[in-house]
Order: C-alpha cells, then sequence, then structure tokens
C-alpha cells in the first residue's frame, strides 16, 4: 500500500507568523479604532477577535519597552545617554504576591516611597528624612541605592497565563541627564569665556584659546561618564527582578509583629559599622 502524502504543503514558522498577523489586522479592521485605543479598548478588541488577554498584555509591555528604547534619538542621547530605562521579565507567582513583594523591596531595600498610584502601575521616588539620607549614604547593608538617584521608578505587574505575571520596570533618570549635560555645558561656556578674557588681556593667541579645547574636552568627558551609571541602574533593575524571580523577597504576614524604629535600625548600622 503506497504512503499517504500530506494533502497542503507544510508551512514554516516564519510565514505562520506572517498569515497570523495579517488574519489579525484585517479582522481589527473591521472595527473602527479612529486615531487608536486605549489599553482596555484593546483588550476588549482582542477579545473580540480571539486573542487571549495575556498574550496581549505581554505584546503590549514588549511594545513600551521598544517604544521607549525607540523614543530616544539624537545627538543628546548619543552624548549622554538615554532619559528612561527599562526592564521587564514574566515572573511565577500571582499578580498579587509578585506586587507586596515588588513593594516591600521597593520600600525597605531600595528605600523609595510611593509617589504616584495609578489603575495599572506605581510611580516610586527617594524616600526623603534624615534616616533615609543616612542609609543610602553609609551604604547600609552594603546596598547601592542606585534607584533612588533616578527621578522616578515605575513598576508595573500583569497577571499572565497560569500561575505567572508580567513585571515591568521603568526607571526616569531625567534629572541626571540635565545635571551631565549641564555640567558639560558649563564647563563649554566657561573655557570660552576664559579665552575672551585671554584675548582682552593680549595673552598670545597659541594660549589664549587653550581654554575652549580643554572646556569642551572636560565637559565631553563628564557627559559621556554618565553612560557608566546608566549601566549601574540598569543592572540593579534587573536584580530587582532577579529578586523577584527567585523568591528572594520575603513577605511578611500581616500578623507579624513590626519591624524595629528606624532610629534602632540606624543607631545598630552605625555601631557595627564602628565595630568593623
Amino acid at each position: 500500500m503506497a504512503d499517504s502524502v500530506p494533502s497542503g504543503q507544510r508551512i514554516d514558522r516564519p510565514a505562520l507568523e506572517r498569515i497570523i498577523q495579517r488574519a489579525a489586522e484585517l479582522q481589527a479592521r473591521e472595527r473602527e479604532i479612529g486615531e487608536g485605543l486605549t489599553e482596555a479598548e484593546l483588550l476588549q478588541l482582542g477579545e473580540e477577535v480571539g486573542i487571549p488577554s495575556v498574550y496581549l498584555q505581554q505584546a503590549l509591555f514588549e511594545e513600551q519597552t521598544r517604544a521607549v528604547a525607540a523614543a530616544e534619538r539624537g545627538m543628546l542621547t548619543w552624548l549622554a545617554g538615554p532619559r528612561m530605562l527599562a526592564a521587564e521579565r514574566t515572573i511565577t507567582g500571582t499578580a498579587q504576591d509578585v506586587k507586596a513583594a515588588l513593594h516591600l523591596w521597593m520600600t525597605d531595600g531600595e528605600l523609595l516611597t510611593v509617589k504616584r498610584r495609578y489603575p495599572d502601575r506605581t510611580g516610586w521616588e527617594a524616600r526623603g528624612g534624615t534616616f533615609a539620607t543616612l542609609k543610602r549614604s553609609l551604604g547600609a547593608g552594603g546596598r547601592s541605592y542606585r534607584l533612588a538617584r533616578a527621578r522616578e521608578i515605575v513598576t508595573q505587574v500583569v497577571g499572565a497565563e497560569g500561575s505567572r505575571c508580567h513585571v515591568r520596570l521603568l526607571a526616569d533618570l531625567g534629572n541626571t541627564r540635565r545635571h551631565h549635560l549641564g555640567g558639560a555645558a558649563g564647563l563649554a561656556v566657561t573655557g570660552t569665556g576664559l579665552t575672551a578674557v585671554a584675548f582682552t588681556l593680549g595673552v598670545m593667541v597659541p594660549i589664549a584659546v587653550i581654554p575652549i579645547p580643554l572646556g569642551l574636552a572636560i565637559g565631553f568627558g563628564l557627559a559621556r561618564a554618565r553612560r557608566a551609571e546608566l549601566d549601574r541602574v540598569q543592572v540593579a533593575l534587573e536584580q530587582v527582578l532577579d529578586k523577584l524571580e527567585h523568591g528572594e523577597i520575603e513577605v511578611r504576614p500581616e500578623n507579624e509583629a513590626p519591624r524595629q524604629h528606624p532610629l534602632s535600625r540606624i543607631a545598630d548600622e552605625i555601631r557595627r559599622r564602628l565595630g568593623d
């Protein structure tokens, strides 16, 4: 008996992805979307065309991260690096448990405080006060507290399929970029001003023009030095996700005794360091 022959040609993976994407586009066109959709409308549209919300959420996360990277181009980004940094990962655990662990780490592990609460995300900023400032200065617990240097840290946790969830961290470092670029510009202006003064005083031209390239060179180095700082912050973001992924953040039960007063903890830290 002859072997059976497949009734149709097998479709390879790249072609399959293009076909599915095109079919989704054609089906989505049947609905009027105007200039765009909100996230809620996108999820509703996905439900109508048969795309599970968990996959849409993951695709939305990836698109938001891609948009952050794509939006920051140009001379200033090349010189001092981007304003925003992002990190994301799919973590095993319910969204409620991961949110609780993330909240604990941001408050205790990074010394941040809630800046704003949105329906789907939370904005954090560096905690003020003498105790928090002292702990960051001492590097209490061997931590660097690099996330506290950002203007804002945004955290987002969305449930995925099964007992998994998507976690996204976004760091707004526009404050450090302004600082580095402002310092670089100040050095360039200072160099130009010194050259102008030298010309006024009748200094020889070869000597009078030295401050200009010197100021530009030092300013350039200052601006570029921010890239090393960005690398450290990016690592800090990934380390938070590492801790969530490996369950290294222990969330205390609600009925557990309250933690030690901050003053006592600071005093213990100072005594420990003096005793080393």
